[in-house]
């Protein structure tokens, strides 16, 4: 069952949406310094070669490494998309890709930057997923409960240039970043009865798919095959983790948001949220998980700070 579900609408090209004024991104750039803490102002992660370090999975020849490894490209036509994975499991880690979306109408097409483990019996996941112009963050565990929650971003385009997409996990929590901001934290509350996944080993996954019959407005809008291939580009793909099996010094265990990253998750919440789980009264009219009241008690309720 899947135990949180994030949505952040962006500017999509060939879409018409509202913008908010300025750029949200460039704001979250401008103010995300120290987003988390001592980490961020003195930690860089080694970068992988796709080479050396990923393996193209399907898509019958769709996915191509390129700059001697340093990029990545996944392609999709009507009749297959493409995909890729790490070689390595790890068992916590920070992992970073840039990452540029299809150019243009885009919609219908599902790209994706996620980490699943691959038990089949005890499966999870958490994934970092573009839907045309909407940016989700979704996390799976099994014997989990149902939790959404949804945000809303107007004034990013990620077609036009790269973006960076981040995972943190470690034993007491999962950060979702994007350009380093945090905009989703599911903390480790099993002691609260929550399932949060810290035993199984986990592989990175990459893809490009169709999912016109859902992903942009709900399926009412079509992915327009007069325009394939659609391509998204991977690159700068970053591992702070230790590979199981291997001894290194990741200090991947040290992941933590400081008070203004704290602040600035809570205003993106407060400022740019369409939906959110736990205000939903209509879809659990008995009242929604023990997650909801502890992360409001977690995230201050007010303004962020600039530096």
């Amino acid at each position: 069952m899947i135990v949180c579900y994030t949505k952040f609408h962006i500017l999509a090209e060939g879409h018409q949406h509202k913008l908010l004024p300025g750029n949200i991104m460039e704001q979250f750039q401008a103010k995300c310094t120290h987003c988390i803490g001592a980490y961020a102002r003195a930690h860089v992660p080694s970068l992988a070669n796709f080479h050396r370090d990923a393996e193209i999975t399907w898509g019958d020849g769709r996915g191509q490494i390129t700059e001697g490894g340093r990029g990545l490209s996944l392609s999709l036509d009507q009749y297959s998309g493409s995909g890729f994975q790490s070689k390595n499991e790890y068992l916590f880690g920070r992992f970073d890709m840039q990452l540029k979306l299809v150019p243009g109408n885009s919609a219908g097409t599902v790209t994706t930057f996620f980490a699943k483990d691959t038990t089949k019996l005890t499966s999870s996941f958490w994934e970092m997923r573009l839907e045309s112009h909407t940016l989700c963050t979704q996390m799976y565990t099994h014997r989990a409960k149902e939790t959404r929650n949804n945000s809303s971003i107007s004034g990013l385009i990620p077609q036009q240039r790269f973006h960076t997409y981040s995972i943190a996990w470690n034993p007491q929590r999962i950060i979702f970043l994007v350009d380093n901001s945090p905009i989703r934290v599911f903390n480790n509350h099993e002691s609260s009865g929550i399932p949060f996944p810290k035993n199984q080993a986990m592989r990175v996954y990459c893809s490009l798919w169709n999912a016109d019959d859902w992903a942009t407005q709900g399926g009412r809008v079509k992915t327009d095959w007069t325009k394939a291939p659609f391509v998204a580009y991977y690159r700068n793909f970053k591992i702070d983790a230790c590979a199981v099996g291997t001894s290194c010094a990741s200090k991947s265990l040290t992941h933590e948001l400081d008070a203004n990253a704290r602040n600035r998750l809570r205003w993106v919440q407060q400022k740019h949220m369409v939906y959110n789980y736990c205000a939903d009264v209509q879809r659990f009219p008995r009242g929604t998980s023990i997650e909801c009241k502890r992360s409001r008690r977690e995230i201050p309720n007010h303004e962020p700070t600039t530096r």
